[in-house]
């Protein structure tokens, strides 16, 4: 995740004016005549249909590509992929399974590419989540953040901007589970310059207790290569951390609950918590459009 605080306020206070314009019905189409591509080799729902409307808003066409009916499924080197699709379009969205494949991607163009996804991070949602939070806490400053989930895009992702902010940050999951070493070095440098603080801990309670905001999303990411015996092993270790009516009463009594979705309820987090008075997961949902209008606009100069 390569912004910096500055640049996370920056895209953010513009997401809420974009988020404004659209309330008040007036139009806002910045980037008419630009053109995005998209390229999901993972399952999507709010990725792809916020990314599209929200081009849609701002006057762009968006095109899907299916990774599966393209030449690079045929053996088409992924450097010759990339250095034709930046003849045709103004920016690549992309979501995938490495981190590495971004990064080539964005090697071999002279476009923006912009990460929707990887197993190692999820930066788009992480804008979303730092604008809902504000929304609902009123601040970005002192706060305290109980986080459960699989050790894999959001955790690390959630950690990086934890400690940009200077957050407190407690993460709790079973025994045995490695964490991201490349995120963690990151994480630890920037705590040290910001005050701010990541633990892991095997202590549901302790990651709960005095919470500001309670972060609990699914045990089991979309990864490749895992068999069924693995993913059942690893719902059974993770089982004991969800989020429910008690978890949540460990933390402070204005805590909210967040959730990228989708939720496997039963799992992660009880219907009792996602349904209930502290969760606005719908909410924090719509925000993915709304920090992504205002990320694209930044990057195509539909905003100076």
């Amino acid at each position: 995740m390569d912004y910096t605080k500055e640049e996370i306020l920056q895209i953010i206070d513009l997401a809420d004016e974009l988020k404004e314009k659209l309330a008040r019905g007036e139009p806002h189409a910045y980037l008419t005549g630009k053109t995005i591509a998209m390229i999901f080799e993972k399952h999507s729902t709010r990725t792809r249909l916020s990314f599209q409307a929200g081009a849609a808003h701002l006057g762009m066409q968006a095109f899907y590509m299916d990774p599966s009916t393209m030449q690079i499924s045929r053996g088409e080197s992924l450097a010759d992929t990339a250095k034709t699709i930046d003849r045709y379009i103004d920016a690549l969205v992309i979501r995938t399974f490495e981190q590495e494949i971004v990064e080539d991607f964005a090697q071999h163009m002279e476009k923006p590419v912009i990460n929707a996804l990887t197993n190692e991070t999820h930066p788009c949602q992480l804008l979303a989540d730092i604008q809902h939070v504000r929304e609902k806490k009123g601040r970005l400053s002192e706060l305290k953040i109980g986080y459960v989930g699989d050790v894999w895009n959001m955790v690390h992702s959630w950690g990086i901007v934890s400690s940009l902010f200077g957050w407190d940050m407690k993460y709790a999951l079973p025994k045995g589970y490695e964490y991201w070493p490349r995120a963690k070095e990151f994480i630890d440098k920037t705590n040290k310059e910001t005050g701010g603080s990541f633990v892991m801990t095997q202590d549901l309670k302790e990651a709960m207790t005095d919470a500001d905001v309670v972060v609990g999303i699914t045990f089991v990411s979309m990864t490749r290569g895992a068999t069924e015996e693995d993913l059942k092993r690893k719902l059974k270790d993770f089982m004991p951390y969800q989020i429910n009516s008690e978890a949540m009463s460990w933390a402070k009594d204005d805590a909210i609950y967040m959730h990228c979705l989708p939720a496997h309820r039963g799992e992660e987090v009880t219907s009792e918590v996602i349904d209930g008075p502290q969760s606005f997961v719908f909410d924090q949902a719509e925000n993915r459009m709304h920090t992504e209008k205002a990320l694209m606009a930044l990057l195509l100069g539909g905003i100076k």
